[in-house]
C-alpha cells in the first residue's frame, strides 16, 4: 500500500488539464478551491481552451463560469447551484438533466468522459487511506474513471467512513493546502415554514426513516420530532438539524433494515459542527449516490419518509422542482429517487412540502404549470402534498378528488381562483366532490 506523498504547487498540478478535457470537482464544501483558482490562472494565461466542467452543486465561487472564459471553460453541472445559476441563465453555462442516483453512471457507462478529478480529502491514515469526507455523490466514480487524479489534502476535511474512504493509489497528483471548509448556515423557520414542519412531523412515524433537504422547511420539520422514538436516517444529505436529535436520542436507526444504526448520506453541507459529527464517527456512513440514492435499497427500509420541496404544483399533481418557467433554476435531484423509494417502502411515506405562495404573493398551487416548466416528479409518483393549511394524500385519486384536496390546502385568496380553474377544466361533476 502505498504510503508516500510528494506535494506539488497547485499551480503545476493544474498542468495536468489539457484543452479539450472534462473535469469533475468534488462537490459542496470539499469543492477544491484552491485548484480551481489555479486552473483559471492557466485560462487566463490563454493555455486552455475547450474544457468542460462537472460536478454537483458547489458552494462557493465558480469562477470558471465567468463570461471572459466564454471558449475556455464550458460548465455543465448535474445541478445548478446560485454560484453558477445566472451563467446558465445567461447561457454561459449548462445543465445535463439527470436523476441524482445516475450521475455516477454518467461516468461508469461511459455517457461522459472524465479526464481529470479533481477532488479533496483529509491527511492520510497510517494504512495509507484518506477520506473523501463531505463528498462521496458522484466523486468516487470519477476517481475510478479519470486518466488523472489530483487531491487537495486538507487537514479540516473529516474522515469520514463508509464508501468515503480511498487508498492513496487511487490519487495521482497531491497538493496541500488548509483553508477551512466553507459553512453554510441557514435562517431560522418562519411562522409559515414551521406550519408546515408541524404539518410533515404529523405524518411521521415513530420508527419512521427519514430523508430531507436543507433548509428552512427540512430543520422546521426536525424541531417538530424532539419527542419522536427512534428514528433514522437514509439520505442524500443532512446539516445541522440532525445533529440534536442524534444527541436527544431520537434518531438511532434501530428500526432501519440495511445500515442498522448508521446515518446514511452521500454528500453533505452545513456548519463546522456537522463536519466535527462526522468526523471519524462509525455512526455516519458516506455513500457512493449509486447506493444512497438507488430506489429500492431506499425502499428496503420500513416506514422511509422522504420530504422534498416543489417550485410549483399543478391540480393534478406534477411537480415542477427544477426551473421557474422556461428559466432552469436547479436541478432535477434525488427527489425522483427518493420519492419513488418511499412510496416502495413498507408503511412509506413520499411528501412535497413547501409554502403556498411565493414570497411575492404568487400561488405556487397552479392550475396548470407555467409555460415551460419541467415536471420533475409525475402526477403518478405524487402522494402527500402540504403547505402551512395542511396535508393531502393524492394517491389513488382521481383528477378531480386531487384538485379539491390541492385546492383545500391553497392560501385562502387564491382558493376561489383554483376552484374556478379546476370546475373549467373538469367539468360540472366536479362540484359534487
Amino acid at each position: 500500500m502505498r504510503k508516500d506523498i510528494r506535494f506539488v504547487p497547485a499551480d503545476e498540478a493544474v498542468k495536468a488539464v489539457k484543452s479539450g478535457d472534462h473535469v469533475h470537482l468534488s462537490s459542496v464544501a470539499s469543492a477544491p478551491q484552491v485548484l480551481i483558482e489555479a486552473l483559471c490562472r492557466r485560462g487566463e494565461a490563454g493555455e486552455l481552451k475547450d474544457v468542460r466542467i462537472h460536478h454537483l452543486h458547489t458552494e462557493g465561487p465558480a469562477p470558471y463560469t465567468d463570461p471572459k472564459f466564454d471558449g475556455v471553460f464550458f460548465h455543465q453541472g448535474f445541478f445548478i447551484g446560485a454560484n453558477v445559476r445566472p451563467s446558465v441563465q445567461s447561457g454561459y453555462s449548462d445543465y445535463i438533466p439527470v436523476f441524482l442516483s445516475e450521475t455516477q453512471k454518467l461516468y461508469r457507462s461511459g455517457a461522459l468522459k472524465c479526464d481529470v478529478a479533481m477532488i479533496q480529502v483529509c491527511p492520510p491514515d497510517r494504512h495509507g487511506f484518506v477520506s473523501l469526507g463531505t463528498s462521496v455523490d458522484a466523486t468516487l466514480a470519477a476517481i475510478e474513471c479519470a486518466r488523472t487524479v489530483i487531491a487537495v489534502v486538507n487537514r479540516n476535511v473529516p474522515r469520514a467512513w463508509g464508501q468515503a474512504m480511498i487508498p492513496l493509489d487511487m490519487i495521482d497528483i497531491f497538493v496541500e493546502d488548509n483553508t477551512p471548509l466553507i459553512e453554510a448556515r441557514f435562517s431560522e423557520p418562519d411562522e409559515v415554514e414551521t406550519a408546515i414542519g408541524k404539518h410533515c412531523a404529523e405524518l411521521i412515524e415513530d420508527g419512521a426513516c427519514l430523508q430531507m433537504g436543507i433548509g428552512a422547511i427540512p430543520n422546521a420539520v426536525l424541531a417538530q420530532l424532539g419527542e419522536h422514538k427512534d428514528l433514522g436516517i437514509h439520505t442524500e444529505m443532512f446539516a445541522d438539524g440532525v445533529l440534536g436529535l442524534v444527541e436527544k436520542g431520537v434518531i438511532t436507526g434501530r428500526n432501519k433494515a440495511t445500515d442498522k444504526g448508521k446515518l446514511v448520506s452521500t454528500f453533505l453541507m452545513g456548519s463546522q459542527q456537522v463536519y466535527d459529527f462526522i468526523d471519524d464517527n462509525p455512526m455516519v456512513a458516506m455513500m457512493d449516490v449509486g447506493y444512497t440514492n438507488d430506489p429500492y435499497v431506499i425502499s428496503r427500509n420500513p416506514k422511509m419518509t422522504a420530504i422534498n420541496s416543489a417550485v410549483q404544483i399543478d391540480l393534478t399533481g406534477q411537480v415542477c422542482a427544477d426551473s421557474i418557467g422556461t428559466k432552469f433554476y436547479s436541478g432535477t435531484g434525488g427527489q425522483v429517487d427518493f420519492i419513488y423509494g418511499a412510496s416502495l417502502s413498507e408503511g412509506g411515506k413520499a411528501i412535497i412540502a413547501m409554502p403556498s405562495c411565493t414570497k411575492k404573493g404568487v400561488s405556487k398551487i397552479a392550475p396548470v404549470l407555467t409555460e415551460g416548466a419541467g415536471v420533475v416528479t409525475s402526477r403518478a409518483h405524487v402522494h402527500w402534498v402540504v403547505t402551512e393549511y395542511g396535508a393531502v394524500d393524492l394517491y389513488g385519486k382521481s383528477l378531480e378528488e386531487r384538485a379539491k384536496l390541492l385546492v383545500s390546502i391553497a392560501h385562502p385568496d387564491h382558493r376561489e381562483e383554483l376552484d374556478r380553474a379546476a370546475f373549467n377544466r373538469f367539468g360540472p361533476h366536479y362540484r359534487s366532490f
